[in-house]
């Protein structure tokens, strides 16, 4: 693939681009509205194929927080176009890498010398890029490392980027009202945070060490002092990334080992650590050849308060969902209800979230759970479906819930699609073992 030599970072450079991007999508739409005069039977698949592509090629060469926004959305298989879901998820493995000048110039500003001189090998051709960074392979005392270098500019660009998007997102997603920058500071937050390398071996080396009881986990080892800002040292694991390992495996006994795995680690982090890896997408994890799972990225770790943890699981229990006083008390704790809400908000909403909550926490509602259930998984295609074209919705303020949604909401929807990619059969309970 093409290296880059040069990344736009200030906000006049990246805007540019963005609206070079804007005007190709209004293209597509001219040719999409001529074709439907000519063919009536025209269908909108042409037109989210093109503008997925031009959009795709327009971050990707940005990278940072607008193309971690597309990485992110890819994950939602349920509401976006199927061509954006293609497209999207290539942001976790396939951007353009830096030039081998270019990764020289971040390691002679951050240690003061040369990648060749610090490590034993270091090969200058990028083995995986991504939005925030790219990884580099290198040796050192007869060890195989892997090197993340984080892009240049990207953390001073995440506000200026957050700031041309948020109108777009604010109306895809029908938020309203002046409180509605909390969800905005909360993903700025987050994507400041995974910016800071030096946080992120914290929070890697904490994690591993609290769940490293968890059988058929593993986890890399991070080499702090040659690991700094912008740049993590670690061993380097071998292994299929969680996607490619879902196309080849057709071994069900090994789906469901590393299934078990994958959830009791995510069920541990949530109910005991209170504290969760929040990007749940293939590109974070490896499955090696004995099918167990190796966790490599913690630059995204959600905490969950006590005040939101509380009502958010109690209504995972179906006494709970049916029972209308509890049901509408945690309704108002989670802040999905409001006091100056209308009747009419009300009811609307109440009668949504139920919906919504009895099919989501259904897999909680049993000893095991089987995420190759098509079944299952239709009926949440059924009711994003439903939601995405309701009319009413849209006339009401789509602003609603605690902003600590955001992550949580994220990690679940992205941990049950990774499920259903392995199609696996779990014990829901299994983590208590190992507190």
């Amino acid at each position: 693939m093409k290296t880059i030599d040069k990344i736009p970072t200030n906000k006049i450079q990246r805007a540019s681009k963005l609206m070079t991007t804007g005007v190709k999508v209004g293209g597509n739409y001219l040719k999409y509205y001529s074709k439907k005069l000519v063919n009536s039977e025209t269908t909108k698949d042409e037109l989210n194929e093109s503008n997925a592509e031009d959009i795709y090629d327009g971050l990707k060469n940005l990278k940072g927080s607008a193309l971690k926004v597309a990485q992110m959305l890819s994950m939602e298989k349920n509401m976006m176009p199927k061509a954006y879901v293609e497209k999207f998820s290539l942001a976790q493995f396939q951007v353009p890498p830096l030039s081998a000048p270019l990764v020289r110039k971040t390691f002679k500003k951050y240690f003061g010398d040369t990648p060749e001189s610090l490590f034993d090998t270091f090969n200058s051709e990028s083995v995986a890029a991504a939005s925030i960074g790219q990884v580099h392979k290198a040796t050192k005392d007869g060890k195989d490392l892997a090197v993340k270098i984080q892009y240049p500019g990207i953390a001073e660009s995440i506000s200026s980027d957050l700031a041309m998007v948020k109108p777009v997102a604010m109306k895809m997603f029908n938020i309203k009202g002046k409180d509605s920058d909390k969800y905005f500071r909360e993903v700025e937050g987050k994507l400041l945070e995974e910016t800071d390398y030096l946080l992120e071996v914290e929070q890697s080396k904490e994690i591993s060490e609290a769940c490293k009881n968890i059988p058929n986990l593993r986890f890399p080892k991070y080499y702090e002092e040659l690991s700094g800002e912008r740049i993590i040292t670690m061993d380097w694991m071998t292994g299929h990334h969680l996607s490619e390992f879902t196309k080849i495996n057709t071994d069900k006994v090994k789906a469901d080992k590393v299934g078990q795995t994958l959830w009791d680690f995510y069920m541990f982090q949530m109910h005991q650590l209170k504290r969760v890896h929040a990007d749940p997408h293939p590109g974070n994890f490896l499955v090696d050849a004995e099918a167990n799972l190796i966790a490599i990225d913690f630059g995204c770790v959600k905490t969950v308060p006590e005040e939101f943890y509380v009502p958010y699981f109690e209504l995972a229990k179906p006494e709970n969902i049916n029972n209308p006083d509890i049901f509408l008390e945690k309704m108002y704790a989670l802040e999905i209800l409001r006091k100056e809400d209308s009747p009419e908000e009300t009811k609307f909403f109440s009668e949504l979230f139920f919906e919504m909550l009895s099919l989501f926490t259904k897999p909680f509602h049993s000893e095991t759970f089987d995420f190759s259930d098509q079944e299952f998984f239709g009926k949440i295609a059924e009711l994003s479906n439903k939601y995405s074209k309701d009319t009413e919705l849209r006339k009401m303020n789509g602003n609603r819930g605690s902003k600590h949604f955001l992550y949580i909401n994220r990690t679940f929807f992205g941990l049950y699609n990774l499920m259903n990619d392995l199609g696996a059969k779990v014990e829901i309970n299994n983590y208590k073992n190992y507190i």
